[in-house]
């Protein structure tokens, strides 16, 4: 078996750690420094676009839909979203750390069939909580992939996405129908609760790592309603 390569490192704000590109011939995979280890493989990303075909199943025919993508990761949300949307839309992915977003302009970027070329693509260098907290219904979809689940993982700020307030904020940034959908490791029924109590009809979906197998994963679907 070929050895791993290292192909970067990028340090995450607020001391959040080190994350860690690396390729072994055409595999790719990103990790945390300490004992969360590997965050990201790109054999294993289907719940990724799943999140993406979901969360946007309800613009394939919105001519000038606006979504943001919260994390960049190895492309595969973004790419996913860009397949359903209408020639129009306009995509916004936000990823804090400018490092991740030039792996996928380089060699990360062939895995998602580089999304960041696509015209209806803008990228924003910082906290997707300053895209959302203003709260102007300028959005028809906000897919959240920045942690393992709806807590501040790699970033302790990111748990102002997943509290009350952070819920309430989204669901002002949506306009009326539009949906909220984050991915998650796993299930967490207090979540489900905050996303209910900001106002928003929830469901939840379970998809595997790869197209009927392996892990499972956690889609919560939240609407605006």
């Amino acid at each position: 078996m070929k050895p791993w390569i290292e192909l970067g490192t990028a340090q995450i704000p607020n001391n959040g750690g080190i994350l860690t590109l690396r390729q072994r011939d055409q595999e790719f995979s990103i990790s945390l420094s300490g004992p969360r280890g590997e965050l990201m493989n790109s054999r294993r990303f289907n719940s990724e676009r799943e999140l993406s075909l979901l969360g946007c199943a309800h613009l394939k025919k919105h001519k000038n839909a606006r979504v943001v993508v919260g994390g960049m990761g190895m492309g595969y949300t973004l790419a996913a979203a860009l397949e359903v949307l209408p020639p129009g839309a306009e995509v916004i992915v936000a990823d804090l750390i400018p490092e991740v977003v030039e792996w996928n302009r380089g060699p990360l970027g062939a895995c998602a069939g580089r999304p960041l070329d696509d015209s209806r693509c803008k990228v924003h260098i910082g906290d997707v909580g300053e895209l959302l907290e203003k709260g102007d219904s300028d959005y028809d979809a906000v897919l959240l992939d920045v942690d393992n689940g709806p807590e501040g993982l790699t970033h302790s700020d990111n748990n102002w996405l997943y509290s009350l307030e952070g819920t309430s904020c989204i669901y002002e940034s949506l306009t009326p129908g539009g949906m909220l959908a984050v991915w998650s490791a796993g299930q967490d029924t207090h979540y489900v609760n905050r996303l209910k109590k900001a106002g928003f009809k929830v469901e939840v979906k379970t998809v595997r790592e790869r197209p009927g197998k392996g892990a499972r994963h956690t889609i919560f679907l939240a609407k605006k309603v």
